[in-house]
C-alpha cells in the first residue's frame, strides 16, 4: 500500500462544485485517517456522488483542497490519484462485459511493462513474467471475492452483486490506500450484501482506508465508525452512526424524509 508519514489518507478543506449559480458542494471539508471507514449519507441530490467525483479527479473543484496521503491533488488527473493511492468503484458497475473475469481484474494493475512498446521487444522475459504476476495477483483477488470459479467466464453473465464484487476486485489490483466505495449495497441480494460488507471489513483491516456513499442505514452501521452527513451541498453533521440516526436534523432531512 502506499505509504506516507501523514495520519490521512485523505484530506480535503472547503470544498465547493458550482455549476452556474448552483453550488452542488458548498464548503465541504472530511477527513479519513489511515485505518478508517467513514460514511457519508444524505438525500438524493446532497453533493453526495459529486463530492466523490472531485475526490476522484472526475470532476475539479471550483475551490478547495485535497490531499491524498498528504500530497496535493486538486488539480491532478484521476490516473495519477491512483499513483497518490486511491481507489474506486462506482454506484452502477462498469466491467468490459466481453471481456473475462481474470481480464477485467487485470486491467486495474499499474506500472505494467508490457503496457510500453519497447519492453516487448528489449526485454520480454521481464515483461511474461510482469504478465504472470499480475495474473496470479488478479485470480487471488477473485477467489478473495468468491469469483474464481467464473475467472474464465464474460463479465456480461454476472448478477449486478457478482459484478459489485468484481468491481472491488478490479479496484484493489491497484492496492489502493484509500478506497471510495459508491453505493455498494445498492441492488444487491442479501447473501451477497453480506458478502460484500464483510469483504469491506477484510479490505479495511488489512490497513485500506474507506470512505463510503450507502443509502443502507444498516450497511453503514456495521461498517462505519464515524458518519458524514450531506444536505443540499453543505455538510449538516457527523458522528458515530448511533448519535446520528438520533440526530433530529438527520430525520428531517434525510431519513424521514428522503427516498432511499
Amino acid at each position: 500500500m502506499t505509504s506516507s508519514p501523514t495520519a490521512h489518507a485523505l484530506s480535503a478543506r472547503d470544498l465547493v462544485k458550482r455549476f452556474g449559480g448552483v453550488a452542488a458542494v458548498d464548503g465541504v471539508s472530511i477527513d479519513v485517517r489511515r485505518g478508517q471507514i467513514v460514511g457519508v449519507i444524505g438525500p438524493n441530490g446532497a453533493g453526495k456522488t459529486t463530492l466523490f467525483d472531485m475526490i476522484a479527479g472526475e470532476q475539479r473543484p471550483t475551490s478547495g483542497r485535497i490531499e491524498l496521503n498528504g500530497v496535493a491533488v486538486e488539480r491532478a488527473s484521476p490516473d495519477a490519484r491512483l499513483a497518490h493511492g486511491l481507489g474506486r468503484t462506482f454506484q452502477i458497475p462498469r466491467p468490459f462485459p466481453g471481456m473475462t473475469l481474470i481480464e477485467n481484474v487485470m486491467l486495474g494493475a499499474q506500472n505494467q511493462s508490457g503496457e510500453r512498446i519497447w519492453p516487448n521487444w528489449l526485454a520480454p522475459a521481464r515483461v511474461a513474467r510482469q504478465e504472470r504476476a499480475c495474473r496470479d495477483r488478479a485470480m487471488d483477488l477473485l477467489r478473495f471475492v468468491e469469483l474464481e470459479k467464473l475467472a474464465l467466464s464474460p463479465a456480461r453473465i454476472l448478477s449486478g452483486g457478482q459484478r459489485k464484487l468484481l468491481e472491488l476486485a478490479r479496484a484493489l489490483m491497484a492496492e489502493p490506500s484509500l478506497l471510495l466505495l459508491d453505493e455498494p449495497a445498492a441492488g444487491v441480494n442479501p447473501s451477497l450484501l453480506n458478502t460484500i460488507v464483510d469483504r469491506i471489513v477484510t479490505i479495511n483491516q488489512r490497513g485500506v482506508a474507506v470512505l463510503v456513499i450507502e443509502h443502507n442505514m444498516d450497511v453503514i452501521v456495521r461498517l462505519c465508525e464515524r458518519v458524514l452527513v450531506m444536505a443540499a451541498g453543505r455538510l449538516l453533521t457527523q458522528g458515530p452512526p448511533a448519535e446520528v440516526v438520533r440526530d433530529p436534523r438527520v430525520i428531517e432531512a434525510y431519513l424521514g424524509g428522503a427516498t432511499a
